[in-house]
């Protein structure tokens, strides 16, 4: 297993890169900037890029996926049911994709926009069990992702309720690999740690911890920071149904 995390601080978010360097096969996801970084990390490790993978349409930020997937050669990949265009490859919840010795098991976890997944990876070279869990903006280190961005707030905010049920059940010795960190306009009480555990989370996250659907709603819907700049244009642009002006 290859893993290499890239923290970004214009904006705030975080992108990743793993794969099987025994089978030269990669992913990268939530990829954002200069594409050139990941292709190079690629060359460098022997590893080919197979899929580039958004976890949801962002809204913050721009998106390298597409442009990337084009020059690597890769599939680029969303969940089905996806606003977007139709150019990428649609995975549902508990689809595979492989990657050699390592496999990543896609979750749907709606909640922060309706399309949102969380990725299982598991290496198979150490174990059948998963060894960590990318969770874009549903789980972050210290608070779960703002929920009115692409729908109605509380509709929002009871699809994540579910998902965090979902991500509860998941082993506690599970790393949790987010994709933003403090300072991020997608969450309120944010780790400048960029991973933590799902055991930790459940322990020390607030919002993470709240069994009860009420007083969950009343939690996500209190405090709500700004709207991004152009959210609604970001997405927009994410999906490949409006152009950068």
């Amino acid at each position: 297993m290859i893993l290499r995390q890239y923290l970004h601080s214009d904006p705030i978010a975080i992108s990743y890169m793993f794969g099987c360097a025994g089978h030269s096969a990669a992913a990268v996801v939530d990829p954002i900037g200069d594409i050139t970084r990941y292709l190079d990390a690629g060359q460098r490790s022997g590893m080919r890029i197979r899929y580039v993978l958004d976890t949801h349409l962002h809204a913050d930020h721009l998106s390298a996926g597409r442009a990337l997937a084009d020059a690597a050669g890769a599939d680029y990949v969303l969940f089905a049911d996806a606003e977007a265009a139709p150019s990428f490859r649609r995975v549902r919840d508990g689809d595979i994709l492989d990657l050699g010795n390592v496999s990543i098991k896609v979750l749907h976890t709606p909640g922060h926009t309706p399309e949102h997944i969380s990725l299982l990876v598991t290496d198979q070279t150490r174990s059948d069990e998963p060894w960590f869990v990318l969770t874009g903006h549903a789980l972050m280190v210290g608070d779960l992702g703002r929920t009115e961005l692409a729908t109605n707030a509380e509709e929002g905010a009871r699809a994540l309720f579910r998902s965090v049920q979902r991500l509860k059940d998941l082993p506690d010795y599970l790393e949790v690999l987010p994709g933003a960190y403090s300072g991020s306009v997608c969450g309120r009480s944010l780790s400048g740690k960029p991973s933590s555990t799902i055991g930790f989370e459940k322990r020390h996250n607030k919002a993470f911890r709240v069994d009860d659907e009420e007083a969950f709603l009343r939690l996500m819907l209190t405090d709500i920071p700004p709207v991004p700049l152009r959210a609604a244009e970001m997405r927009a642009i994410n999906a490949g149904i409006s152009t950068a002006s």
